[in-house]
């Protein structure tokens, strides 16, 4: 049986410093978009090879002796939700990618980035899980940045509506993979958890890519390596210390941690990619990374 929202107000105490694997993590993230922009593939098809790649990876971990007797114990409720949640990261992906076909970069970002607003009313509801208006607001802060950073070219309604309703359904996606994360954290170790969320993800991704004609193969080496990079560095190193975290902090800690990726991103294409941030993405950016950090220590001192 799964723990109640009741259980969730205290969990084990961590052997490494969360809020440490959080900053870890926000650097994992942000190498996603550099990877996914060097790979030269359908975005879909990018999407699938990072999430099979990695479950790939993680197979000799999750599947060692302690992994198979966790696995098996899982009852039938368990696996559903825990298959749910790797349904919600597979469609977090394919509403976001085919958001940017109708719609603005910018807009899409901007419009994504609402999820932690989701993952802190779902919490409320879902978890019982509530957050200090103190932390809202610096939560509030991190996503007025993200609204700076794409405000030069945000846009809304006309031809871009549905864009903008796919990127704000790719939020909602991401707010319930979180969401599932967070409670199933608590009954799953993270291996069979993550190994059980990716495997299904990436056979959803594979459906999709196939309904819609995206060729698996072939492509260079050079965009294998991409493929191979984004399982290991945005993947396990970035969502996965993210569900480690979802085991001892809230699911809107590491919601907000997330708004920290276009900041790391930013930085990343301009040591290695020459991109130059305009001074509003500066200032978006000075903004999302003090809110986040003024949230983790309300967060920290909670």
């Amino acid at each position: 049986m799964m723990k109640s929202p009741a259980s969730l107000a205290a969990p084990p105490r961590p052997a490494v410093n969360p809020y440490l694997v959080i900053v870890l993590g926000i650097v994992g993230i942000s190498f996603g978009s550099l990877f996914t922009k060097l790979a030269a593939a359908p975005p879909l098809v990018i999407a699938f090879y990072r999430m099979g790649l990695t479950t790939v990876l993680l197979a000799p971990l999750a599947l060692s002796r302690e992994g198979r007797a966790e696995l098996a114990a899982l009852g039938r409720r368990e696996m559903i939700v825990a298959a749910g949640s790797g349904l919600f990261l597979a469609l977090h992906f394919f509403t976001w990618i085919y958001s940017l076909s109708y719609t603005s970069v910018a807009s899409s970002t901007v419009l994504v980035t609402m999820q932690p607003l989701f993952v802190v009313a779902g919490s409320w509801i879902f978890l019982k899980e509530r957050v200090p208006a103190k932390s809202l607001l610096y939560g509030l802060l991190a996503i007025l940045g993200s609204v700076v950073i794409g405000f030069s070219d945000f846009r809304v309604g006309g031809q871009a509506l549905w864009g903008d309703f796919l990127a704000l359904a790719g939020a909602m996606f991401i707010a319930g993979y979180m969401l599932i994360g967070r409670r199933l954290r608590q009954r799953l170790s993270l291996f069979p958890y993550i190994f059980l969320v990716y495997g299904v993800s990436a056979l959803a991704l594979l459906v999709m890519a196939l309904a819609l004609g995206s060729p698996l193969y072939p492509y260079p080496a050079a965009t294998w390596l991409c493929f191979l990079a984004l399982a290991v560095v945005p993947t396990i190193f970035g969502h996965t210390l993210f569900n480690w975290v979802l085991g001892y902090l809230k699911a809107a800690v590491v919601s907000v941690a997330f708004l920290g990726e276009p900041v790391g991103a930013t930085i990343l294409a301009l040591v290695f990619l020459g991109e130059v941030p305009a001074l509003l993405q500066v200032a978006g950016g000075v903004m999302i990374i003090c809110g986040v950090y003024l949230f983790m220590v309300a967060s920290r001192k909670e």
